[in-house]
């Protein structure tokens, strides 16, 4: 690679953060691969809410400098979307000062998890974390306040996990959803439900939103819930015939035309997805465990024999 070519890449890849409306920001971390998640800040200059973390000490301090690099102070407030570690790992760099908020599911998983993402990529150099769950939990519904910014939680129900939190702010109609959207990249229900990704893509749509922050990837619009739900409503039926047919999992993913979600990054995603389908048609219920280290060897398999990399 070039000494150009290099810099063009770097900056490609480097983390940015954009003013949506007053006081509130999207934390993007390019290209939103594996590990490559995104947070946000609400802050009227006095305190400030921040929408989960990073997955590297690295990250999740580069994060914390930016948002001081924004006049904003550091959050005393600090809400998890769900309890995958990209999201949570960060958690402990804000602490003391902050309190960690989440959906009851997502401290016990947080909790249950402990350091899963060293498990599932031994070769990253994460940092010096510390696992730090929730420490104020909710069940349905939460509406915190920042100034006069009004900040609202939503659990969908069992989606992308089974503690998964939609942070809508109506006044501004901006919503930061988690991994209930991936813009650009595969939707991921392993750990959740097929079903109620398809709910949750309701939910998130009956909100609103005309500022949409993904989990991963580029800021968007509400016209990202079709392409999600179009993939799930695809995965759903491979799922059905191969099912019918006696086929494995990886089976139907191997010869599978991905057709328009060809481009979507992460396309080995689909054969964990058809192994929660498979559930659901077995009649699991929602979140019901899953072999995720048997489900990471067949995205290996399905990536042409290539370990599933994190990015981070």
């Amino acid at each position: 690679m070039s000494h150009s070519s290099a810099a063009t890449w770097a900056a490609a890849t480097e983390p940015y953060s954009v003013q949506l409306a007053a006081g509130v920001h999207a934390y993007v971390q390019p290209d939103g691969g594996w590990c490559l998640n995104n947070a946000g800040y609400v802050s009227d200059g006095r305190s400030t809410v921040m929408v989960d973390t990073a997955a590297t000490e690295r990250r999740a301090r580069a994060l914390r400098e930016t948002v001081l690099a924004s006049g904003a102070p550091l959050p005393r407030v600090l809400v998890n979307t769900h309890h995958h570690g990209d999201h949570t790992y960060g958690n402990w760099v804000f602490l003391p000062e902050a309190t960690t908020v989440g959906h009851a599911a997502c401290r016990t998983e947080t909790l249950a998890s402990g350091r899963q993402l060293h498990a599932l990529w031994p070769e990253v150099d994460f940092g010096a974390i510390e696992i730090a769950p929730p420490t104020l939990t909710y069940t349905d519904s939460l509406t915190l306040y920042v100034g006069e910014i009004e900040v609202r939680l939503h659990h969908p129900g069992v989606a992308h996990t089974r503690g998964d939190t939609i942070v809508w702010l109506p006044e501004q109609r901006v919503v930061y959803t988690g991994d209930l959207v991936f813009h650009g990249g595969t939707p991921f229900v392993l750990m959740g439900s097929l079903a109620g990704s398809l709910a949750a893509v309701e939910r998130l749509r009956a909100l609103g939103a005309e500022t949409v922050v993904p989990g991963h990837g580029p800021i968007t619009g509400p016209e990202v819930y079709d392409t999600v739900e179009r993939y799930l409503r695809y995965v759903g039926e491979l799922a059905e015939r191969g099912h019918k047919e006696g086929r494995t999992p990886l089976e139907v993913a191997r010869a599978a035309d991905l057709g328009e979600f060809a481009t979507l990054r992460e396309s080995e995603r689909l054969v964990a997805n058809l192994h929660r389908a498979y559930a659901e048609l077995e009649g699991l219920p929602p979140g019901a465990p899953l072999d995720v280290a048997a489900a990471f060897a067949e995205m290996a398999v399905l990536n042409g024999g290539r370990p599933v990399a994190c990015h981070a």
